[in-house]
């Protein structure tokens, strides 16, 4: 039990983590709504390669994006493991196809360690930094970056 006269815990943050492209990937857990089982979508013309098609969530309509391809990763292949995350910013909600997702990791704040200097703009936007686990490290999507159709996004 902590003594009054220790500070205050340091907060923890809770992600999940997956992989897109063969990459580690998290986020925060507060952002996802459900991970869905893959299943096909419907196609709309004249949309980037990494926007897949839309869904129908229960009603709403949603757009999907393959998280490799707009990472600039190569497309995400075909396999039963495939998983859409349903995530939400602000009003916005979309599904991101995946890998595979692997666990839930509850970190420290100060074990999150600054997206290293990449003479890219787009990738320090894209990743808020990164998370050192066992031997591979695991980077913080930014959400909010991903979903801005204007910036490359390409780590």
């Amino acid at each position: 039990m902590l003594d009054a006269t220790e500070g205050p815990t340091e907060t923890q943050f809770e992600f999940i983590t997956f992989s897109a492209g063969n990459q580690s990937f998290c986020l925060e857990i507060t952002q996802i709504r459900e991970i869905r089982r893959w299943t096909p979508v419907t196609r709309l013309p004249h949309t980037p390669d990494d926007v897949l098609g839309v869904m129908n969530l229960r009603g709403a309509v949603i757009p999907i994006f393959d998280l490799a391809a707009r990472f600039g990763l190569g497309s995400t292949a075909d396999n039963e493991r495939n998983v859409v995350i349903v995530t939400a910013s602000g009003d916005t909600t979309v599904g991101l196809l995946v890998e595979s997702v692997s666990e839930i990791l509850s970190v420290r704040k100060s074990a999150i360690q600054e997206t290293p200097d990449l003479k890219s703009e787009a990738a320090r936007q894209a990743i808020l930094g990164v998370i050192s686990v066992g031997e591979t490290m695991v980077r913080v999507v930014n959400l909010d970056a991903v979903l801005d159709n204007e910036k490359g996004v390409a780590v």
